[in-house]
């Protein structure tokens, strides 16, 4: 096959979402000309949410993949260069920055915004991916509201699963936390407030087997469950199921190149999007364990173009 030329750009945007369209806008409005890539999916985490409430300037009910998309009209329509590729290898440490796609396409760049963002780690059942938007959540605090007086059930047993059946409890009416152990690795402090609280109950040494609903309208009704010990199946009545067991951050391409925390996160100075590497910038969740919001991680994509804008101008 021909090999295309080589692509140069003063700013490459690796992935989308609100992180990588965000950047997109302020970077094509500064006159940047910005290439921005992203996978056969794009748009990231949102397009797997149905109602989203919590995104300001909306004041109806709008859905996660109109969302994306119209953020990538708008990317689009101010001036960046939108290409499906999936960037395979990069090389930081050349000048300019190098990256390389599947297709085979070359592509350089003065300064690079990653918001490859994170994927949640689910149970990988047929039935919790069935109804996913229909009462199977990966976000507490994105989905919370939608079970206001119902009965729900958080898996896991680390911080993010402690914290995200604490924060159920002001909606929901019952929550019962399944972990496959028998003691949490949630810090102590957690574990004694997670304790003390009524509406929380603990199943202990328990898997879940299946998640069990109706198909027409979608929704989720409840999960059979497996205790390890004891082999013992039994069916929950349930309205929701927080999967909480983690998140991984999609970095395998920078490992080596770039700081990353233990879990693999991109690492930035403080107040910045900048990472160890000057011209290379993260944003969204990518880099943000903590909040993991689309309103955070379109705050981080602006702060990112304007930094690169910055940084282009004084080199």
């Amino acid at each position: 096959m021909s090999q295309n030329p080589t692509k140069h750009t003063k700013v490459l945007i690796i992935g989308s979402g609100p992180a990588g369209y965000t950047a997109a806008v302020y970077a094509a409005r500064a006159m940047l000309n910005p290439i921005l890539v992203h996978g056969s999916e794009p748009g990231g985490q949102l397009t797997t949410t149905t109602d989203v409430e919590n995104f300001p300037g909306f004041a109806e009910v709008i859905q996660g993949p109109w969302l994306m998309d119209q953020m990538k009209e708008q990317a689009k329509a101010v001036g960046t260069e939108m290409i499906e590729d999936h960037i395979s290898n990069v090389n930081l440490k050349s000048s300019p920055f190098e990256a390389t796609g599947d297709s085979g396409q070359k592509y350089t760049a003065d300064s690079i915004i990653i918001s490859t963002g994170a994927q949640a780690r689910w149970l990988n059942l047929d039935s919790e991916q069935e109804f996913r938007g229909f009462g199977v959540s990966a976000c507490a605090t994105c989905d919370g509201f939608f079970f206001k007086n119902k009965e729900v059930a958080v898996v896991g047993g680390g911080n993010a699963a402690v914290e995200e059946a604490m924060f159920l409890t002001k909606f929901a009416s019952k929550v019962k936390l399944i972990h496959r152990r028998d003691s949490l690795r949630a810090e102590k402090m957690l574990q004694k407030k997670l304790m003390e609280n009524k509406k929380i109950e603990i199943i202990w040494d328990s898997v879940v087997e299946d998640v069990l609903g109706d198909k027409d309208p979608k929704n989720v009704k409840g999960i059979k469950i497996k205790n390890v010990k004891t082999n013992e199946i039994q069916e929950l009545k349930l309205d929701g199921v927080f999967i909480a067991i983690g998140h991984d951050p999609a970095t395998q391409l920078f490992k080596d190149q770039l700081e990353m925390d233990k879990e693999g996160y991109l690492i930035t100075k403080a107040d910045s999007t900048e990472t160890n590497v000057p011209g290379v910038f993260a944003a969204g969740d990518v880099k943000d364990k903590i909040f993991r919001q689309a309103v955070t991680a379109a705050g981080m994509g602006c702060m990112a173009a304007l930094e690169a804008e910055k940084h282009l101008s004084h080199n």
